[in-house]
């Protein structure tokens, strides 16, 4: 046997280390350089190639008081990034012909009241329901059980325009998915998200941000009021679980975005709804499919969502044509981490094209 023949699986697999190796210097730079730039206390960043976990890592610190470090494996609050978990939820139920997504909302949530146009789960998907989204309102620190219980907080506004003529962006709406998903499931949106998300995704961090529960490497959360660094104020989620109260760690987070991709939680032909853009009824692209932001990133889709919240900031951005899912969140508010996630997401694409 030729000895230069021979030895050229081995030099490929250390080519390979070596580029993994190039790989994580870079995303370590990247996360480092924001951290400090941004004066984070804590950053977690994961990302997939498929389903496979090809990066994780956490900096600085979870919890600043006890001086508990940021791991991979810290558990934020999702924010907005709970949205594309109801959207999945919701296009599962339309999978299985047990939700049209363009009936009145009402014919399964019997508790949204009659308004002038009838609105549609498809509408609140892509933000056209005309559902008003927050309006200055203090933070809940009420607990609810469900979601339907909590329409309360939105269900006797008016509709802000007729559904399908304008994009506004909403929480409230989503809430109303949420709470349309529970009642097809007939049972409460938290065990809906472990049962048909968290499982068969491998994720089991994935969860209702429950303040009442000890939740195993929860970040505390921060915030910037003139220079000083203070703690995030009160806030229980359970009024918002499908808008945007849920949790999770980074590499749970990738984990779903991976079994997303990955065709485990919906059919091809249903991610393919899900990523295109919806239009107004004149026409105009929204940016938005159904739970997800919608572009394009150097000519190939690009999707995600990111999240803004007490205690948080959260980035999830995939490029389904190429597998590949980056998640970075931190533990301080008012963070863009678009710009990051970004860079990291092509710096992961041209190593894999390599």
């Amino acid at each position: 046997m030729n000895v230069l023949t021979s030895s050229l699986p081995l030099l490929s697999l250390a080519l390979a280390v070596a580029a993994q190796g190039d790989l994580e210097r870079d995303l370590d730079a990247m996360l480092r350089e924001k951290l400090a730039a941004d004066r984070i206390p804590g950053i977690s960043c994961a990302v997939v190639v498929g389903r496979e976990l090809r990066y994780a890592r956490g900096f600085g610190f979870s919890d600043l008081e006890n001086e508990v470090a940021a791991t991979p494996d810290t558990v934020y609050r999702l924010a907005s990034i709970s949205k594309p978990v109801t959207a999945v939820l919701a296009l599962q139920l339309a999978e299985q012909g047990r939700l049209d997504l363009d009936a009145d909302v009402r014919e399964v949530v019997p508790g949204w009241p009659q308004k002038r146009w009838p609105v549609t789960t498809r509408q609140l998907l892509g933000h056209l329901g005309g559902v008003r989204h927050y309006r200055g309102e203090p933070e809940s620190t009420q607990r609810y059980a469900d979601q339907r219980a909590s329409l309360g907080r939105f269900a006797r506004a008016p509709l802000l325009h007729e559904p399908g003529t304008r994009y506004r962006y909403t929480t409230y709406g989503f809430n109303l998915v949420a709470a349309a998903v529970e009642a097809v499931h007939e049972r409460p949106f938290a065990e809906v998200v472990k049962e048909h998300i968290a499982a068969p995704a491998g994720a089991a961090s994935l969860q209702d941000d429950d303040q009442r529960r000890v939740i195993p490497h929860r970040a505390q959360g921060y915030v910037v009021r003139g220079a000083e660094l203070q703690n995030s104020q009160l806030m229980d989620s359970s009024y918002k679980l499908g808008g945007g109260g849920l949790c999770s760690s980074a590499v749970d987070l990738a984990r779903f975005a991976g079994a997303l991709m990955g065709g485990a939680l919906l059919k091809e032909e249903t991610l393919a709804l899900m990523w295109t853009s919806q239009r107004t009824a004149d026409g105009e692209e929204t940016g938005y499919g159904m739970g997800f932001s919608v572009k394009q990133l150097e000519g190939e889709l690009e999707v995600g969502h990111s999240g803004a919240q007490a205690r948080v900031s959260t980035m999830m951005l995939m490029l389904p044509g190429k597998q590949i899912g980056v998640v970075v969140m931190c533990n301080l508010e008012q963070v863009k981490l678009a710009g990051v996630a970004r860079r990291a997401l092509r710096r992961v694409r041209d190593e894999v094209g390599k």
